[in-house]
């Protein structure tokens, strides 16, 4: 039989000089993952599920020599998820609130660009990413439960420490703060003496009008309560009932108040008594407090410059005009007053005698610059007036002055060891001479005071 041959049963041609075949390349790896891009996923990914405590953001570099770290924390405002970023500065800080998606996209910027050093918080641990000279990211995961928080705010001064071991992870989940939580109250919203004062309604919800003055008692009573807690033994039960007197009580707000926190809240047997010159006040102070069945509260006609004294543990006066708030003063420290607190109103008694230093001439030739150095020289003498009769002193802002202009307090607590008396006199002298001031109300009524004490025994050598 004739014919080709069939091809598939023919050998493959081998070459004469084989040329070896090159191996095929391997297929490229998935490229790693950039540590910024992973850090960043991670933040968002924590904020997604609640778990962020905060983010720390240090080692600034750029343009703004200035700023030393960020800190960024979950929080809700209106009930909108946000994000908070302080800026911490040399010497300010700087909050800006933001939306979640600005705020995201701000924290991205930061991440990318401006830090070196980077924290994130969880429950379940920390993850940091660092940035070399060269810019090289490194990631670093710790599982051990997240640092405290001042560890962390400040990350170049915090120590590394060993890892907690298992079940750090099952810490639990962070809940963001929220800026629409109700504030603690020093003053129950409930409390009659509140309707019968018409700062509530017989539903015991605030009044309107009354809210300038409802933030006025709180911040009074949280002052005491602080004032309480550092006079060591006044608040122990079992002791004489607690006496109290309120010079210029008025329709007796802080009066009432001032009894309720005393008798309800620290159940101390007190005894307030509310101090007014108008008596239609007293009466109406008196028909409240019967009304209400109050035990241990009463008011009285009476005016703090012609007062005896007795025996008193706690003294306040709240903008008594002018000197009788050195009237007051006087009348606490004679009647060996533990807490004397004072809002002092119309510093009259200095301006007119003080003639201004030729250095502050420039400052003090307008009036309200004269005006503000009067007020400031007459209670920092007080202070000190008080300081040398054995208490301590504090003069700090009482309420913010959108509530009212007369929002200085002077508190001052008896110490259990004076301070020597005679330096801090001399303080008081070398103030007025610098100012030129003549009298001083305070200083006057202690001076007759000493003078007026028996001479003690003359020292036998």
């Amino acid at each position: 039989m004739s014919g080709l041959p069939n091809p598939a049963l023919r050998r493959p041609t081998v070459p004469t000089n084989p040329t070896p075949t090159a191996p095929a390349a391997p297929a490229p790896s998935p490229a790693a993952p950039d540590p910024r891009a992973q850090f960043f996923d991670e933040a968002r990914a924590a904020l997604a599920d609640r778990s962020l405590i905060k983010l720390v953001l240090a080692g600034p570099r750029g343009p703004r020599p200035d700023l030393q770290r960020v800190l960024v924390r979950p929080l809700t405002l209106k009930g909108r998820a946000c994000l908070s970023l302080t800026y911490n500065h040399r010497t300010k800080d700087v909050t800006k609130n933001l939306p979640l998606d600005e705020g995201l996209a701000t924290l991205a910027g930061l991440i990318d660009s401006a830090f070196d050093n980077l924290h994130l918080l969880t429950p379940g641990g920390e993850l940091q990413l660092a940035i070399s000279r060269k810019g090289k990211a490194t990631l670093r995961r710790s599982r051990k439960p997240a640092a405290p928080a001042d560890a962390i705010e400040h990350p170049e001064q915090a120590a590394a420490t060993a890892d907690e071991g298992p079940g750090a992870a099952d810490a639990p989940t962070a809940v963001p703060p929220s800026h629409d939580r109700e504030k603690h109250r020093h003053v129950d919203l409930n409390q009659p003496f509140l309707v019968a004062l018409g700062v509530t309604t017989a539903q015991h919800q605030l009044v309107p009008a009354m809210a300038r003055k409802w933030k006025q008692i709180n911040k009074f009573i949280e002052v005491l309560a602080h004032a309480l807690a550092s006079a060591p033994g006044l608040t122990q039960h079992g002791g004489p009932p607690l006496q109290v007197l309120d010079f210029g009580a008025g329709k007796g707000y802080l009066t009432f108040a001032v009894h309720d926190h005393l008798r309800h809240t620290l159940g101390l047997p007190a005894q307030v008594s509310g101090v007014d010159l108008k008596d239609d006040m007293v009466a109406l102070g008196n028909a409240t407090a019967q009304q209400l069945g109050l035990q241990g509260l009463h008011f009285e006609l009476g005016d703090v410059r012609t007062m005896a004294p007795r025996p008193v543990d706690i003294m306040i006066a709240l903008h008594a005009c002018d000197i009788a708030t050195d009237h007051a003063m006087h009348m606490g420290i004679r009647s060996g007053a533990r807490i004397i607190m004072c809002s002092p109103c119309c510093h009259k008694q200095l301006r007119p005698q003080m003639r201004s230093p030729l250095l502050l001439l420039p400052l003090l030739r307008h009036g309200i610059h004269l005006g503000q150095e009067a007020e400031m020289l007459t209670d920092g003498l007080r202070a000190l007036l008080l300081e040398a009769e054995g208490y301590d002193t504090q003069v700090f802002e009482f309420t913010s002055l959108e509530h009212t202009s007369k929002n200085k307090m002077i508190l001052a607590v008896k110490r259990e060891q004076p301070k020597p008396a005679e330096p801090l006199r001399e303080q008081v002298r070398q103030l007025k001479a610098f100012y030129g001031v003549g009298e001083q109300c305070l200083e006057a009524l202690l001076a007759a005071d000493r003078a007026a004490a028996p001479a003690g025994p003359v020292p036998t050598n």
